[in-house]
């Protein structure tokens, strides 16, 4: 019971951090806003989405609105769900593949993501025909990842691996090749900023679309994960326990590849975000995933929220939000790789 509230209390801290940090996020920035005022336009918009007019006397001008509504707003929003989505995901492949190593892209989601983003970049295809593009590729590859293992003889898990690791490769050779004949002078730049993963271009219109694939995703891994501990306990132990073990595990890898595909379709190729946040949830929350779960929503979703915040404050230039998550992951990676074996 002791290891139950500490959890319950470390999930509300979390979530406490996230309000925190989402608030603060909206004052970050070349054009400063106070907090307060921040509050009072957020509050205001509000209120006239749903009532058709505002309650606050308007003591902000025209630019700090537009600041907030328009750039700031979808950005936080797209971050906290593309963090939360990855996050998750990772936290669901470890578990079904009882291997802290495991991430989001196991399956190839992000691989045929980025191909089907680059393809739709050489053919001059709008904006919002490459996101499109993106997340049908990255479904794709996922279909065939689960098509080659279902024919393949031997154990289903390690097909999957084997075969994500296959089809990774292939479109891995595709974006590099699309890169090769692509306009040097265009199209390339355009590729290789959208390969780094941003969420600069991110508009209010964006964050309908990318929820409702997430929340789809989202709802099984969330409703699931005290299954998920069952399945640690090995499938003999768990089919024992009335768990349909095969199905549970194809339920939590469709569900997690959704919002994998989504959340790179949308905000470019963000790694490690879906490695690194669950272990610091797992220390702090502990193996238990009726909270990890709960737990790697809430931390992701701040996690990559600061991260943003850092990308396009730091410089005068805005960093790539990918470049930054590698520069956490890759450390965090060989730290994983160094220490003793941790059982999940």
């Amino acid at each position: 019971m002791d290891s139950e509230r500490k959890a319950r209390r470390a999930l509300l801290i979390l979530g406490l951090l996230l309000a925190v940090l989402f608030l603060v996020s909206f004052s970050l920035g070349r054009y400063g806003v106070p907090p307060l005022t921040v509050v009072k336009i957020l509050w205001t918009r509000f209120l006239e989405l749903f009532t058709g007019r505002g309650a606050l006397p308007r003591t902000w001008t025209e630019q700090m609105e537009i600041a907030v509504v328009n750039i700031r707003l979808p950005r936080i929003l797209m971050a906290c769900l593309v963090g939360c989505s990855l996050s998750a995901a990772g936290a669901a492949f470890q578990g079904v593949f009882h291997n802290p190593m495991a991430s989001p892209d196991i399956l190839g989601a992000s691989s045929g993501a980025a191909f089907g983003a680059a393809l739709a970049i050489l053919l001059g295809a709008s904006t919002r025909m490459i996101t499109v593009s993106a997340f049908c590729f990255g479904l794709l590859s996922v279909g065939l990842v689960m098509l080659v293992a279902r024919r393949a003889p031997g154990a289903r898990l390690i097909n999957l691996i084997l075969a994500g690791i296959m089809l990774s490769s292939l479109f891995n050779a595709g974006t590099s090749y699309i890169k090769l004949v692509a306009d040097p002078s265009n199209q390339l730049p355009q590729i290789t900023y959208w390969l780094m993963g941003s969420l600069s271009g991110t508009r209010l219109s964006d964050i309908p679309l990318a929820f409702l694939p997430m929340a789809i995703g989202l709802a099984p891994l969330f409703l699931l994960r005290w299954q998920l501990n069952l399945l640690s306990l090995g499938d003999s132990e768990a089919r024992a326990l009335g768990v349909n073990t095969g199905r549970v595990r194809l339920a939590l890898l469709l569900s997690a590849t959704l919002v994998t595909a989504a959340s790179v379709s949308f905000s470019g190729m963000i790694g490690w975000v879906g490695l690194v946040v669950p272990h610091l949830c797992r220390k702090v929350l502990g193996s238990d995933h009726r909270y990890l779960m709960p737990g790697s929503f809430l931390c992701g979703a701040a996690f990559l929220l600061l991260v943003d915040d850092v990308s396009r404050n730091l410089l005068p230039v805005e960093i790539p939000i990918g470049i930054l998550t590698a520069l956490v992951g890759a450390p965090f990676f060989l730290y994983l790789i160094m220490r003793k074996e941790e059982k999940l």
